[in-house]
């Protein structure tokens, strides 16, 4: 997922998106979205951490709000590839926690970045959540299979 329709943005069937990634510069490298569903014609910065979209298949106000809560996504061999330690959210989301000794926590169900750092948010097995950085100190390792939390960081 790169990034989530808002709602509408004036009356010409503009949307704004919540971004997942490196900004609106990065989602115009894309044409297409959502299996074909979705074109991008153009897309800015909002100047508040968005960004401010229009497809060709949104012709009014009233199909833009109809969007809101869409997620815009793009096959993953479109995206560019990664470096050495960085990861894209999906990759994360859905994994198992443990604890450093080796106790099952739950699983990762969102990434979120307020600024500081990539937050994780664990849900245990009882609905319950909490939050942990997304840190060498709190989270020593990771891969695909599954998130390594350092206990002092586990919420009961």
């Amino acid at each position: 997922m790169l990034a989530a329709v808002t709602g509408a943005h004036g009356v010409a069937g503009e949307v704004r998106l919540k971004l997942f990634g490196e900004g609106a510069a990065a989602l115009s490298r894309y044409t297409s979205f959502n299996d074909g569903a979705l074109t991008l014609k153009k897309v800015r910065d909002d100047g508040k951490g968005g960004a401010i979209a229009r497809f060709a298949e949104v012709a009014s106000r009233n199909d833009a709000e109809a969007l809101r809560g869409t997620q815009l996504t793009v096959p993953r061999g479109e995206m560019p590839p990664l470096e050495q330690g960085e990861y894209y959210y999906a990759d994360l989301i859905g994994l198992p926690a443990v604890s450093d000794a080796g106790d099952p926590l739950g699983a990762v169900v969102s990434v979120e970045n307020f600024g500081a750092t990539d937050i994780l948010e664990i849900e245990r097995p009882d609905g319950k959540r909490f939050m942990v950085p997304l840190t060498d100190e709190a989270v020593p390792e990771w891969n695909s299979e599954r998130v390594v939390i350092v206990a002092g960081f586990v919420v009961a």
